[in-house]
C-alpha cells in the first residue's frame, strides 16, 4: 500500500548552509496495517509525513502509494491523488473557521473523486461523539472537539491510507486514548492503512507495530554516532 525507497531531503539554513533532514532507504506499510512512528521533536517526523502525502517533494527517492508513484507527478496531480487516496490528521487541525463542524467534514469530501455525502459526514461526527455539535463552528468547540472534527474530515473520503501527525498533542491526557482508539477502530473497520507519528510512549504502547524514526532515518543515526565518537 505504501512504499518508500531512498528518500532524501535537505533544507537550506538562513546562512545558506545545507542541513540534511531525511535519509530513509526503505519503509513500507501494508494494506490495512497500523503502525506508529516515534521519535523526538526535530528528527523529521512531520517532514516525512509531508513527503508521503505529496505536500513536499523529496530531493530524490520514490514514494509508492497504492501502486502509484507519487513522486513523479506535478504538484497539482499530487494534490488530486492525495484527495483520492490519503486522509491527513494535522497537528494544528486546519479547520476552516467560517464553516460548521458538518461543513468542514463535507468540504473535505469535495476534493475527492466522489460526491459529498452528508449522511456519511453525520455518521462520522456521531462516531466521534459530536452529533450534538454539527452546526458549531471551530471557535465554539473545545480543542479536543476540534481534533475530533479533524479526524472525521480525514476519514470522509474513505482513504486508502490515513496519516496522523501527533493527533493527541493538543488533547488533554484523559482523552488521548479515546482519540487514538477512535482513529484505530475506524481504520480497522474500513480497512484503512494507518501511520501515526508521536513522541508519546503512552500513545505508542497502544500499537503492536512501533517504528523508531531514528532507526529508519539514517541522518539521525549518523548524528548519534558522531555525538558519541
Amino acid at each position: 500500500m505504501l512504499q518508500l525507497h531512498n528518500i532524501q531531503k535537505t533544507y537550506q539554513q538562513p546562512d545558506g548552509q545545507p542541513v540534511q533532514i531525511l535519509d530513509v532507504p526503505e519503509y513500507s506499510l501494508e494494506s490495512g496495517e497500523q503502525a506508529v512512528m516515534i521519535g523526538p521533536s526535530g528528527c523529521g517526523k512531520t517532514t516525512l509525513l509531508h513527503i508521503i502525502a505529496g505536500i513536499t517533494r523529496p530531493d530524490s527517492g520514490i514514494v509508492m502509494l497504492d501502486g502509484i508513484e507519487l513522486t513523479r507527478y506535478s504538484e497539482a496531480a499530487r494534490d488530486r491523488i492525495r484527495a483520492d487516496k490519503l486522509g491527513y490528521v494535522f497537528q494544528t487541525f486546519n479547520l476552516l473557521p467560517g464553516f460548521s463542524a458538518l461543513e468542514n467534514v463535507m468540504l473535505g469530501m469535495t476534493f475527492g473523486p466522489g460526491k459529498s455525502d452528508k449522511s456519511r459526514a453525520v455518521r462520522l461526527l456521531d462516531r466521534v461523539g459530536l452529533s450534538h455539535r454539527l452546526g458549531n463552528k471551530p471557535n465554539a468547540l473545545s480543542v479536543g472537539e476540534q481534533q475530533r472534527v479533524a479526524v472525521a474530515r480525514a476519514l470522509a473520503n474513505k482513504p486508502s491510507v490515513l496519516l496522523a501527525d501527533e493527533p493527541t498533542a493538543n488533547v488533554d491526557p484523559k482523552n488521548q486514548k479515546q482519540v487514538v482508539d477512535l482513529i484505530r477502530e475506524t481504520c480497522q473497520e474500513e480497512k484503512i492503512a494507518l501511520l501515526m507519528v508521536t513522541h508519546s510512549m503512552e500513545v505508542a504502547d497502544q500499537f503492536k507495530r512501533v517504528d523508531r524514526l531514528e532507526e529508519i532515518n539514517h541522518v539521525v543515526a549518523r548524528a548519534r554516532v558522531e555525538a558519541t565518537s
